[in-house]
C-alpha cells in the first residue's frame, strides 16, 4: 500500500525524497495515542527526521515531518 503525504508534511522544509528515506529506514517508531505512529529516521544526508503518519480506513498519511525533537530521540 502506498502513503499518501498530507500537505501539511511539508511544513517544515522536508523534501519528500527525505522523508520517504526516514520512512524506508526507521531507527526508531512510538505509536502515540489516537492512531498516530511517529517514525525517527535520518534523511538521506544522515540528519534525523520525526516523520508522523496517522492510519484511517484509507490507509496510512504522513502528516508532519521536520528534524527530530529530543522529545522523541529518548523517550523510553
Amino acid at each position: 500500500m502506498e502513503i499518501r503525504i498530507s500537505r501539511s508534511a511539508f511544513k517544515h522544509g522536508i523534501p519528500r525524497e527525505d522523508l520517504m528515506h526516514a520512512l524506508r529506514h526507521p531507527l526508531r517508531r512510538i505509536d502515540l495515542d489516537d492512531g498516530l505512529t511517529m517514525s525517527i529516521g535520518p534523511s538521506r544526508s544522515g540528519s534525523l527526521l520525526e516523520v508522523c503518519i496517522v492510519t484511517d480506513d484509507d490507509g496510512p498519511r504522513v502528516i508532519h515531518a521536520m528534524r527530530a525533537r529530543r522529545k522523541f530521540l529518548w523517550r523510553p
